[in-house]
Formats: C-alpha cells, sequence, structure tokens
C-alpha cells in the first residue's frame, strides 16, 4: 500500500474522505485537515482518532509541505483555495477517487460499486474479512461500521475493500467517473438505476461507465454481479472476466430464498446450483440486504472463506451509520435515520421498516437531495412512500455544485406524493418538522429520516424533548 509522510485532506469530514484519513493515520502517515465548522457524521470518529480539522477553507491551512493533498468535490474542488495554494507550491494534489487509487497500489482490490446498497455490502465484505483473520485494509463511506468502530483501517493483510463511486472525479472540472481510478481484482456491482442527472445526462451513459468500470476486473479475478437488475444484465454480456450472478432470479449463480423477519432480525436461504447452503441471517432488516450480503458471501467465498464461517460473520454483522441506524428510543417511540435518497432506496429501506414493525405507526421524515435529482426523478419520487403511514417532505437540500431551481421545490414534489399517498404534508424547516411530529408522536410509534443532507440533526431535539 502507498504509504505519505504526511498528508492533508480538504475536506475531511466528508464520509469517503474521514475514512481514507484513518487508513492514512493507521499507516502512520501525519494527518492533517480542514472542513467547514458543522457538525457531521464523521465527527465523533475524527475525534477518536485525534484528528483536529482546521475551520474553513484558506491558504495558510497548507502547512509542512505534505506530500499529499486530498482534495473532496464538495467544496470546489481543484478550485478551492487549498488545492490552488498546494498546486502552486508544487505539491501533489490528487481528487478523493484518485487518491483511493494511489492508496490502493500493492494489495488485491475489492470495490463494491451500484446505485444502491454499495456502503452496506463493502462495510459487509469488510466485516467478514477482518473476522476471519484476514486483516483487510476498507475504505467505506460511512460515518462508522457498527461491528468495526470506525469506516477506514490500515490492515496488514493482501486486500483493500473499497466503496467504489461512479460520480465524477471533480463537478464541473473533471468528469471520470470516480470508479475509473480504481484497479480492482475483484468487483461487485449490485444494481444500476439512473441518478445524478447532474453527471450523467441518461441511463445509457451510466450503463456505459458501470461497464468500462467491469472491463477492469483481470482474467483471474471475478466480477460479481446483482442479475436481478436489469442495467446490470444489460451489460454483462459485452464483459470477458469471470462472473457469478446473485438475486432472487432463478438464473442467478446464487439464488436468494425464503427471506422472513421476525425478533429483530432478517432470515434467508442461499443456493447455489441447486445445492441449498442453508440459512443465513443479519441483524438489519430489508429483502435489499439480503442481496447485500450473498453478494457479500460470494466475495468472501472467492478469496477462500468458508461458507460456514461467512454465515457466522454475518450475523455478528451491525450495519452501518445512517443505514437504518436506530438512534434511540424514548417514551416507547424508536427513531430511525437513514441516508436514503434515492426513490428506489427510500422503497427498499420504508418495505423492511414495514417488514419489522407490520402494525406500528411509521412517520417518515424526508430530506430531498438536490434540486436536480428531484427534479429528473419526481415521478419515481411520488410512488415510493406507500409503506409509510405519514410523511413529511422538508426543503430541498442543495449540493453546493449546483444553483436553486425556481421551478423544483418540495412543495410540488408533496403534491405529487399526494396523487398516491394522502397522508403527505409538506413542512419545510426541520425544527418545525420536528415540532409537529413530536406532538403527534404516541409509544409505539417509528420515526425515521431519510437524505443524504443534515436531516440526521433532527434526533436530538427528538431524544432531549419527546
Amino acid at each position: 500500500m502507498k504509504k505519505f509522510r504526511h498528508v492533508h485532506f480538504v475536506g475531511i469530514k466528508g464520509v469517503a474522505m474521514t475514512a481514507l484519513a484513518i487508513v492514512a493515520k493507521e499507516q502512520g502517515s501525519y494527518v492533517t485537515g480542514s472542513d467547514i465548522e458543522e457538525e457531521f457524521p464523521t465527527s465523533a470518529v475524527l475525534s477518536k482518532f485525534k484528528i483536529t480539522p482546521l475551520p474553513g477553507f484558506k491558504k495558510e491551512n497548507i502547512v509542512g509541505k505534505p506530500d499529499l493533498v486530498v482534495v473532496t468535490g464538495a467544496h470546489g474542488g481543484m478550485s478551492n483555495p487549498e488545492a490552488q495554494a498546494a498546486k502552486s507550491a508544487g505539491l501533489k494534489v490528487l481528487m478523493h477517487g484518485q487518491a483511493l487509487g494511489e492508496f490502493m497500489k500493492g494489495k488485491k482490490g475489492i470495490a463494491v460499486a451500484g446505485s444502491h446498497g454499495k456502503t452496506t455490502c463493502a462495510a459487509m465484505v469488510a466485516h467478514i474479512l477482518i473476522n476471519a483473520g484476514l486483516d483487510p485494509s476498507f475504505a467505506v463511506g460511512c460515518g462508522e461500521i457498527k461491528s468495526l468502530t470506525a469506516p477506514g483501517h490500515a490492515g496488514r493483510g493482501n486486500y483493500f475493500v473499497v466503496e467504489a463511486d461512479e460520480y465524477v472525479t471533480d463537478p464541473g472540472q473533471d468528469p471520470t467517473p470516480r470508479f475509473f481510478h480504481l484497479s480492482p481484482l475483484v468487483a461487485v456491482i449490485t444494481n444500476i438505476e439512473y441518478d445524478h442527472p447532474d453527471a450523467y445526462s441518461n441511463l445509457e451513459q451510466l450503463k456505459q461507465a458501470f461497464l468500462t468500470f467491469a472491463k477492469k476486473i483481470p482474467s483471474d479475478g471475478l466480477l460479481v454481479a446483482g442479475i436481478d437488475n436489469e442495467n446490470v444484465r444489460a451489460i454483462l454480456s459485452s464483459l470477458k472476466s469471470p462472473i457469478l450472478t446473485f438475486g432472487f432470479s432463478p438464473r442467478a449463480d446464487f439464488q436468494i430464498s425464503r427471506v422472513s423477519f421476525g425478533r429483530g432480525r432478517t432470515w434467508f436461504r442461499i443456493k447455489h446450483k441447486k445445492i441449498d447452503l442453508g440459512q443465513f441471517s443479519l441483524s438489519i432488516p430489508g429483502r435489499h440486504n439480503a442481496t447485500n450480503a450473498v453478494a457479500a458471501s460470494i466475495v468472501s467465498s472467492f478469496l477462500g472463506i468458508s461458507w460456514e464461517k461467512i454465515r457466522q460473520n454475518l450475523a455478528t454483522f451491525l450495519g452501518t451509520k445512517r443505514r437504518f441506524e436506530e438512534v434511540g428510543e424514548r417514551e416507547g417511540i424508536k427513531f430511525f435515520d437513514d441516508y436514503a435518497h434515492h426513490p428506489t432506496e427510500i422503497k427498499a429501506t420504508l418495505e423492511a421498516a414495514r417488514a419489522w414493525f407490520p402494525r406500528r405507526k411509521i412517520v417518515c421524515i424526508f430530506q430531498p437531495h438536490t434540486f436536480s435529482r428531484t427534479k429528473a426523478l419526481m415521478g419515481e419520487f411520488s410512488k415510493c412512500f406507500t409503506q409509510a403511514s405519514q410523511v413529511i417532505i422538508t426543503d430541498i437540500y442543495p449540493s453546493a455544485r449546483e444553483k436553486p431551481e425556481e421551478e423544483i421545490n418540495s412543495k410540488i414534489l408533496v403534491n405529487e406524493i399526494q396523487k398516491y399517498h394522502k397522508n403527505a404534508i409538506y413542512i419545510g424547516k426541520m425544527e418545525e418538522a420536528a415540532n409537529f411530529v413530536g406532538n403527534q408522536a404516541n409509544p409505539g410509534t417509528v420515526i425515521l429520516t431519510m437524505g443524504a443532507g443534515d436531516i440526521y440533526k433532527i434526533h436530538k431535539y427528538f431524544l432531549s424533548q419527546i
């Protein structure tokens, strides 16, 4: 693995940046970084690793001549004043996707890609490998892998597990998909669905990006592909690398069956070429997480881990931060938070919640993420909340990479949702939404926040006031 003396992270609080910063720290690098002063889901883990972000972005933050400066695309990318100062000083400056590829050099890469599920699936692979004694390195874009207590690790083993992102390297400046900078031995593609309309003009362009990524897998490697997804199926015939498929389809090499829920667990069976591999269980809900688990299991088996050991390790996986994360319980009211921001993710998460809490009132508070996504997927958003008892939509969380659009807002979204869900309302401000829900919640209510913005912050109010 590539090692550096001093690494500075511009935008260190981002989930992917934090994971890589921890890898660098555990390698023995001196790690510095900067970001805005707001609290992030990564704030606690950065503190745990004794990494204190400098407030704001300014050229004076580049001190000590770091031999690598890693830049996020969330705060101007290469236009950020710190990136500009580092380049002017002749320092090595890389965007996060490029840096991740650098850190993986010398290791056997395992890259988990897909429109949905890649964070959880990558975390499952890391969890299984760690508990099988392989001590892999890993960098997963979440605040924390619960069972491993961190989102990143510099292991002594041969493998490096990463979440592979299809988004662009540097918005507005470098359109290269970030996962093009990776050269994995093993890759997973969980599914492909249209997203990131600010980066991809259509679904075909997105499919082509995944195809190009998959073609990077060598002949002695493996692609693990979700065959239930028609867009994944469409690219498989163009690939020459070894492929194993998973899903509920009878055509899957590893078929999932008999999914059930009970006692806070998800149960399912796996069949491979008519051989029943037995029953597996998870402590996180949802059919979608059963598919993530099977994908992670295939990768682990390919690396030589026995199916019995895989079964044991999956049973102890505790999920990740902001993925159906149980935040707390107060006066009989349960609070969950989830990163879901695409209609498919919302639908799957609500179905999982309903499966675990079939008779409870489920209140979903959704904060739409980006104007471009809300506009492009309006039709899909309108239909994805059916499993919630009540839906509250807050104002759109804008991305720093786009400007607000006057013709799209959350009130318009609510009008569309109301065509399919009569109990959907607009409450723009998070504080007002918290007051409304808090005053109505009764023992037994499940409150689930969703979104890729800062909606998770609402739980501090709930847990202190209700």
